[in-house]
């Protein structure tokens, strides 16, 4: 019994609420290993909960749309049952694009309050005010691009390991569907191994949201200064720190997403499954 729209929204909410506030301060520590000042000019460890305003804005939000698009694509996609990790792929990433709509805003005041890009004291909000004001809305989805580069080829592995990892398990076991805590620990082996993978790609974004082309006297961004491409930043990030540039933060990444993939998708499954119950027992109890 696959959880209707709404059950989707409450439950992916609540998932992307938990994992997120749950696990900031290694989020943090993560970025500043992979800001271009380096990690003690970024902060270090002070103030590792700084930029958490932006997180709790839109970590709800994010994750419902995530799971309200793969949730309902996976079940009307008109893909055969011997080609369901496609299926799965799909869903995922068409998923990844709904919610990076709404999480990558708030993905660019938390980075660079994290890295206290905009100086230290402010909050959440006024760091938005001011991007507003030096940006406006084109400066909310700087690194938009690259964060979906990121997040396709990350959910691309994730979701389907994360399923046929269920499904094998579902088979050892001889029931289905899993007890929320068995779908975490399959959730965490998928999310560990897609977070090394894609470490690379996620340091680009890191660098693509910070990058504010700063002016001699002002911490806003020089509109006379081109942002370079992709590709260039990427060879400048190789040249200067070789593959060890491009993997940095690599271990707190992937202990913070394989533990977050655990509680992201066992506190999904648990309230998915809860709300499902509930549904049921309804239906039965007017029948």
């Amino acid at each position: 019994m696959p959880p209707t729209f709404f059950e989707s929204l409450i439950a992916g909410g609540a998932a992307g609420t938990a994992v997120d506030l749950l696990f900031f301060p290694i989020d943090t520590l993560k970025t500043r290993l992979q800001s271009a000042q380096g990690f003690t000019r970024a902060g270090g460890f002070r103030g590792i909960y700084k930029g958490i305003g932006s997180v709790g804005v839109g970590s709800a939000p994010g994750a419902a749309a995530f799971f309200c698009t793969y949730d309902t694509l996976k079940k009307t996609l008109p893909f055969p049952d011997h080609l369901s990790p496609v299926n799965h792929v799909v869903s995922a990433s068409l998923g990844e694009i709904a919610a990076c709509l709404i999480r990558v805003p708030t993905e660019v005041i938390k980075t660079r309050m994290q890295t206290s890009s905009y100086g230290s004291g402010l909050s959440s909000f006024s760091a938005a005010r001011i991007l507003w004001t030096s940006d406006g809305l084109r400066g909310f989805y700087k690194g938009f691009g690259i964060t979906v580069m990121r997040e396709i080829p990350f959910t691309s592995i994730q979701f389907p390991l994360y399923e046929v990892l269920k499904s094998r398990l579902s088979n050892v076991l001889g029931r289905k569907p899993l007890y929320a805590y068995e779908a975490a620990i399959c959730g965490s082996i998928a999310g560990g191994f897609a977070a090394a993978a894609t470490t690379p790609l996620d340091v680009l974004k890191t660098r693509v949201m910070l990058d504010m082309r700063v002016c001699q006297n002002s911490l806003l961004e020089d509109p006379t200064s081109p942002s370079p491409t992709l590709i260039s930043r990427f060879r400048t990030i190789y040249v200067e720190g070789g593959a060890k540039a491009l993997f940095s933060g690599v271990v707190p990444r992937t202990m913070w997403i394989s533990a977050g993939g655990a509680v992201f998708l066992g506190v999904y499954e648990w309230v998915a499954g809860g709300l499902m119950n509930s549904r049921h027992e309804t239906k039965t109890s007017l029948t």
